[in-house]
This record gives structure tokens, C-alpha cells and sequence, in this order.
């Protein structure tokens, strides 16, 4: 592990700032490193070492989370080196994709929030991908204490503030919370703190089955979550949106730029919203 963070990884940072790039691939580095990390973690408990590793061992890795084929990097470079055979493991998905149009973001978003008969957990994660943008990575992990109640408002929290919740969902939210939540593995404790719980025991659903279970009600999370994104940055200044919704700055600009969205114009707004007062 050492040896491919050092010399595989680190080597291609070192040789891309001398390259003279103004922003070096850290963050991907860091990533390749985790999933590395990750699946030697994986392999250790189940008493396989990376040398005995199968390719039906990876595909089992596989189905851990989207982030698994990260690991692609490293096993490549363990191969090439004799540290493992030769394993097949796709290409991490490229985050591409057209936003579905506002009236099938609002179709589906109403079926969720008002079809009683739906799966509570399919109800409140596939609102807040349609109504808050979240992506499957950060609904899986929500806990239930980020669900608050004022005045009988119930509230959540997905960045630096409270957002409130529509009355459908959080009717639904409840529900999840104080009748049993259907992702709970055997042998799990009777109580938990994941909004989500998965079905190993004190850990969250994981991503995947968050999709999964979301695709067989027709909605696709990346194109769903584009079109949530640029709906709200055409409304919200890229400050006031990342403050919301927990997602970085330069990343709410982007999507508020994407929507056609204006600074003056927000300041506009707000100055006849409210007038100098000397």
C-alpha cells in the first residue's frame, strides 16, 4: 500500500505540478488512495490477501458501493507488478448525463410525496435528491440527528443551516423514524442513528441500494439531480445554495452560471426588497 501510494500516486502528483498545472489531481489521488485502503480493509477480513485475490472476489468488491472501482488504479499497478493476477474492474462512471425536464422532476417528486403507498425510505431519499439536490452518497448517511422539529416544523440539515420540510414529507420522515426503517440487517441494534440503516449491522444503506431501489420507480439519480440543481441555482444565489445544501461554493457557481443565474441581479432584488434606511 505504501509502495503504490509513494510511487504510483505520488509520482504522477509530483509530475503534474511540474508540468506547471495550476491545480494538480489531488483530490483524485486521495480517492485512489481510500479505495485502495478500502479493499485491502475488505480483503483482510475476509482472511483473502491480495494474492490470492479472484476476480469473483472483486466483483463481490464491486457491489460495496459506487466508490469500489476506484480501486481500478490500484489494482492495475499491483498486477503490472506481481502483486495480484489480472482483474477486470470497470471505469469509474463519468458524471455525465441531461437533466430530465421540470415537469418529470415535479412528476416524480409528487408521486413521492403523495403516493401513501410507496416505501417510506423510497419516499424521503427520493425527495431529497428531486427537492434538495442531495446526492445518493450524502442521503445514505443522514442520521437522525440532522432531523430537528420547531413549532412544529420539522427541519433538516444538509449544510451549515436548517431547511425545512414540505408537510408530505415530513409526514414521511416521521414515519421512517418512529416505525422501523426496512434496510435493518439481522443482528442490528433495535435502535439506530442512520436515517437509512443498511443491512450489516450499525452501518447505513449503502449508495447502490439507494439507486437501485430508486431506478424501479424510474428515477435515475444523476439526471434527477442535475435537474434539482439547476432549478435551484436559477432561484438562489451560489452562497446562499452551498450554505443550504452542503455542496462547496465554486460547485454552486457552477450550477448557478449553468442556470443563467446572476449575482446583480440577486442584489437587485434584495435592494428593492429592502430599502436604504439612513
Amino acid at each position: 500500500m505504501q509502495s503504490y501510494a509513494t510511487w504510483q500516486v505520488m509520482r504522477r502528483l509530483r509530475a503534474s505540478a511540474q508540468r506547471g498545472r495550476v491545480r494538480t489531481p489531488t483530490a483524485h489521488a486521495r480517492n485512489n488512495v481510500r479505495a485502495a485502503a478500502s479493499l485491502l480493509a475488505w480483503l483482510r477480513g475476509r482472511g483473502i490477501t491480495l494474492t490470492s485475490c479472484s476476480q469473483a472476489g472483486i466483483d463481490q468488491w464491486l457491489h460495496t458501493g459506487p466508490s469500489a472501482c476506484l480501486a481500478r488504479d490500484f489494482l492495475s499497478w499491483a498486477a503490472d507488478r506481481g502483486h495480484c493476477q489480472p482483474l477486470a474492474i470497470p471505469a469509474p462512471p463519468r458524471a455525465t448525463g441531461a437533466a430530465i425536464s421540470e415537469d418529470r422532476r415535479w412528476t416524480l417528486a409528487a408521486r413521492l410525496l403523495h403516493d401513501t403507498t410507496l416505501d417510506a425510505t423510497d419516499r424521503v431519499a427520493g425527495s431529497l435528491l428531486l427537492l434538495y439536490g442531495q446526492p445518493l452518497s450524502r442521503i445514505a448517511v443522514i442520521t437522525t440527528s440532522q432531523i430537528t422539529s420547531h413549532d412544529s416544523q420539522l427541519l433538516i440539515r444538509l449544510g451549515r443551516h436548517d431547511a425545512p420540510l414540505p408537510a408530505p414529507l415530513a409526514a414521511a420522515t416521521r414515519q421512517l423514524i418512529t416505525q422501523g426503517r426496512s434496510y435493518r440487517g439481522v443482528g442490528s441494534p433495535p435502535a439506530t442513528t442512520w436515517l437509512f440503516p443498511g443491512h450489516l449491522p450499525g452501518r447505513p444503506i449503502t449508495p447502490a441500494q439507494l439507486g437501485v431501489r430508486l431506478r424501479s420507480l424510474g428515477i435515475y439519480a444523476q439526471t434527477a439531480r442535475r435537474a434539482t440543481l439547476l432549478s435551484l441555482a436559477s432561484q438562489l444565489p451560489a452562497t446562499v445554495l452551498a450554505d443550504l445544501l452542503g455542496i462547496h461554493e465554486t460547485t454552486a457557481a457552477k450550477w448557478m452560471h449553468q442556470a443563467g443565474g446572476d449575482w446583480s441581479r440577486y442584489a437587485a432584488e434584495l435592494a428593492r426588497a429592502r430599502p436604504y434606511q439612513p
